[in-house]
Order: structure tokens, then sequence, then C-alpha cells
């Protein structure tokens, strides 16, 4: 089992993304649960989202305390929440940044994989606003291809209709863009 804790803002569309990469992983024939963890917040205030992908059933109905890959849409969240709590050894952690995975890694004194793109910007470039979510699961796939790349097409299309094409494009450009490095 894979599991993915997403963080983000709200408005940012951190569920959204949990939701179509289950999605996609149900496409593949693989088990998927994505869920939010909220209470009162508003747009704009830290969330927390979670998705577990599977080959078996999975069971388990709790948050996701001890992720494979932990994925920030949002920068600012790295200053204001541990956000690779958990993570495991193994894991990898994507964010949102315009810096480089050297200094995120030094900022963060983060041991594990680590992947960065400036989603921010493709997303604004893209869509013509900063919202992130399509473009850092284009960052997400190209650090450990939970899915298939192709399988994300038809949930994409789905959810944004007309704005589908801009969405699949932010979310292949933040796939060639993203820069990973290992511990």
């Amino acid at each position: 089992m894979i599991e993915i804790r997403l963080h983000g803002r709200g408005g940012q569309g951190a569920v959204t993304s949990a939701e179509l990469l289950a999605q996609a992983a149900i496409g593949e024939g693989k088990y998927a649960q994505a869920f939010p963890s909220f209470g009162p917040e508003r747009r704009g205030a830290p969330v927390v989202a979670f998705c577990r992908i599977s080959d078996e059933p999975i069971r388990l109905r709790t948050n996701i305390y001890h992720p494979d890959l932990v994925l920030v849409l949002d920068p600012s969240i790295l200053r204001l929440v541990n956000v690779s709590a958990g993570l495991k050894d193994d894991g990898a952690l994507i964010t949102n940044t315009k810096y480089s995975c050297d200094e995120i890694r030094k900022e963060l004194g983060i041991k594990q994989r680590l992947a960065t793109v400036d989603a921010s910007k493709i997303a604004q470039e893209e869509l013509g606003v900063p919202i992130t979510n399509t473009t850092m699961l284009g960052a997400l796939l190209k650090t450990r291809e939970v899915v298939p790349v192709d399988s994300l097409i038809a949930p994409l299309d789905k959810r944004f209709g007309r704005i589908a094409a801009r969405n699949i494009n932010a979310f292949k450009r933040a796939y060639k863009e993203t820069e990973i490095t290992n511990s």
C-alpha cells in the first residue's frame, strides 16, 4: 500500500488532488481512498488530505501518520507545519517552491528523497491562477509513479471539463520540470 499526505490551504485543491489520484488508481484496477482532515477551517487556512492506493482492499480508516509521500501544494506551509513529520525513511517530500532541492533540504533538514517544482509559476502561466493541485500531481508522478501518468488524463478531463486541457498541460509541464534529489 502507498500512503500519501497532501498539505495545502483551503481552496487550493489538496482534497481534489487526493480524489483525482484515487480515481486514477481505481481506473487502473487498484483500490484507493481519498479523504480530507479539517475542521472549521476557512479558505486559505492550512488543510491536509490523504490518499491510499493498494492492490488489495483497504480496511484502514485513519489519517496517515507515516506517509510514503508528502505533497506540499503551497510553499508557505513549509514554515507553518512540520510537513516531513512521520515521513518514512525511504519516502519522498514533493514541494511547490521556487527554490532548489539543495536549498529546501538545507532549510528543512530533510534526509529523504526530495522533489521541487515551481508549481505556482506553472499554474499561473498555464491556468491563469496560482491553484497548484493538478500541477503538483505531475510532480508527484515524476517522483514516484504510483499510477501511470496517462491514467490521470480521464479524471482530469471529467473533473475540469472545458478547462481540462489547461490543467493537463500544467500537469505535464510540472512532470517535466520537477527536480529530484535523493538523500
